[in-house]
């Protein structure tokens, strides 16, 4: 299992480490937990996410980003253990709204998370797990 150093500055929900199904997380109103599913994090909650896959993904899976209120600078899309590129219809549809896309593996959006969080970036992330 990996683990990652948190930013002690950094607040909200942090990745800390990836489990065989989802992700060890802390900071959040919750203490240190597990979530075995993929992951939608807000700089005030780690919620569960049931994504499709990265071919099916469009706008319909990313409800609990665009409810965020603000809206979120841009989001981070972790595509699980390599990169894969969303349709660009998905892209196009969350910049229409405000939000720029930010396409990475999981693990490094899990990093981005934390040090863009340290900053205090109002940001969102959906995270598939490994």
């Amino acid at each position: 299992m990996a683990e990652f150093n948190q930013d002690p500055r950094a607040s909200g929900p942090v990745i800390t480490g990836f489990t065989a199904n989802g992700f060890k997380l802390d900071g959040d109103n919750l203490g240190p937990r597990r979530v075995d599913s993929h992951l939608v994090l807000t700089p005030v909650s780690a919620m569960p996410w049931d994504a499709p896959t990265i071919g099916a993904l469009d706008i319909t899976a990313m409800a609990q980003v665009l409810a965020l209120d603000p809206q979120p600078e841009f989001m981070l899309l972790g595509t699980g253990p390599g990169l894969v590129h969303p349709p660009r219809a998905f892209i196009r549809a969350m910049e229409e709204r405000g939000i720029g896309v930010e396409v990475m593996d999981s693990r490094a959006a899990a990093r981005a998370w934390g040090i863009l969080r340290s900053e205090e970036r109002w940001i969102a992330a959906a995270i598939m797990g490994l």
